[in-house]
C-alpha cells in the first residue's frame, strides 16, 4: 500500500493535489485508491492542520493506493514529482477477500 499525506489546499497544475494524484494513479492503472479527509494532523514543521468549513480548511488528506509492490514502486517517481510537502509511506498489506451474503 502506498499512502500519500498532503494538505487539502495543496495543488498541482490547477487541481487539488489529491485529485491530481488520483488521476495519475488511474493513468498508471493502479488497482485501487481512495482519498480520505482527516480531522487534524501535523507534520515535520509542527504546524497543526485541522478541518474547517467545507473548502475553507487545511485538512490533512490521505491518498491510499493498493497494488503490488512492483507496481507501486514503478509509480513512485511520477508521484514524487507532484508532492512537494507531506509524507509518503510504502508498506505491506494483506488483502482480505470480501465474501457476500
Amino acid at each position: 500500500m502506498l499512502i500519500i499525506m498532503v494538505d487539502e489546499t495543496d495543488t498541482w497544475k490547477g487541481l487539488p493535489l489529491y485529485e491530481a494524484l488520483m488521476q495519475r494513479l488511474v493513468r498508471h492503472e493502479v488497482a485501487g485508491a481512495t482519498a480520505l479527509s482527516g480531522v487534524m494532523g501535523f507534520g515535520i514543521h509542527g504546524c497543526i492542520h485541522r478541518r474547517g468549513p467545507v473548502g475553507s480548511g487545511d485538512s490533512p488528506i490521505a491518498v491510499l493506493s493498493v497494488d503490488t509492490e512492483n507496481k507501486l514502486r514503478s509509480v513512485l517517481p511520477d508521484i514524487q514529482q507532484m508532492v512537494h510537502e507531506g509524507m509518503m509511506f510504502l508498506t505491506d498489506v494483506e488483502v482480505v477477500p470480501v465474501t457476500g451474503n
